[in-house]
């Protein structure tokens, strides 16, 4: 009877010293609309591209849906494909508006759909988007001249590397339709530049500025964040291809996209440890042993969209 009476102290003092942990809270207004970058997916023989992001997110209270557009095409054409898609989300979710995170691609995509229909849009959050082009995407352009045999050659390769990402994820090609040419034009400088003068809500005055508008003329309140870093993690099969690409810069970048080309609206940080694939807590969630979870940015962005009552 004492025994039990002295743990039963020993458990109301640690209660008491202790607080109750509260569960983060994402239950934001409106849905969180996911989107992939170049080549990417919704979920690939049942691994998220937004690797246990939507789990995550959806556990804390959030509405989440996974947008599944083309592996491979223009930013407008994703666009589209992403507008309509929205449509189909506020018609099941009977919600008014959305937030979209896009991811690399996605970055651009995202952006487009808040442009030309800012009305469906509370929020346009960019993770590592290239949203002043990729130096890596100059390089490879730079070897195909237009209408070469080269260019022909890369473009069926490619065109059927998507076409197998469509395959194994259960989409139609032909709903989804694959231009990796047009996806490569949109990803390079001179393309982005295009793209920005079209659809320039959010970006910054100049490169690395870093003096974008958090809440836009239109009405859309747009957010970015990035990685600074190629290597890190030695466990990670991938931080060996991101090293090489990274060398094509002269400036910070996560492998694929420079801190300063990510840069949109509110900056969250364009310089976590984390590569262009552990943004997305891939591969298999292997990421910097002592950065921030990188599921853990997708939660405390949802958190700040619902502070903002978005």
């Amino acid at each position: 009877m004492k025994k039990a009476l002295y743990f039963a102290c020993l458990a109301w003092l640690f209660n008491a010293a202790v607080p109750a942990y509260a569960a983060p809270d994402t239950s934001t207004k409106y849905p969180i609309v996911l989107v992939h970058g170049l080549f990417g997916f919704d979920d690939a023989l049942g691994v998220d591209y937004f690797y246990k992001v939507p789990n995550k997110l959806t556990r804390y209270g959030a509405k989440v849906y996974t947008a599944t557009v083309s592996p491979a095409n223009s930013s407008e054409v994703r666009g589209e494909q992403l507008l309509a898609y929205v449509q189909e989300v506020l018609a099941h979710s009977g919600a008014e508006k959305v937030n979209l995170i896009g991811h690399s691609h996605g970055g651009p995509t995202i952006r487009y759909v808040a442009s030309v229909a800012p009305e469906l849009v509370a929020s346009a959050t960019s993770v590592a988007g290239v949203n002043q082009g990729s130096k890596v995407a100059d390089i490879v352009r730079a070897g195909l001249t237009e209408d070469s045999p080269q260019e022909g050659v890369a473009a069926t390769v490619f065109n059927a590397f998507a076409s197998v990402i469509e395959l194994v994820t259960g989409s139609d090609p032909r709903a989804l339709p694959t231009d990796s040419v047009a996806a490569l034009d949109s990803l390079t400088t001179e393309g982005a530049a295009k793209f920005n003068a079209r659809y320039p809500e959010g970006m910054p005055s100049g490169y690395c500025t870093n003096d974008g508008d958090m809440l836009a003329e239109n009405g859309v309140y747009y957010f970015s964040w990035s990685g600074g870093k190629t290597l890190t993690n030695a466990l990670d099969v991938s931080d060996s291809f991101m090293v090489l690409t990274g060398l094509a810069f002269d400036e910070t970048n996560d492998g694929l996209v420079s801190s300063c080309s990510s840069q949109l609206g509110y900056v969250i940080n364009d310089r976590y440890r984390m590569n262009h694939l552990d943004e997305v807590n891939q591969v298999f969630g292997i990421h910097h042993w002592f950065e921030t979870d990188p599921v853990q940015v997708f939660v405390e962005q949802a958190q700040r969209l619902k502070s903002l009552g978005l």
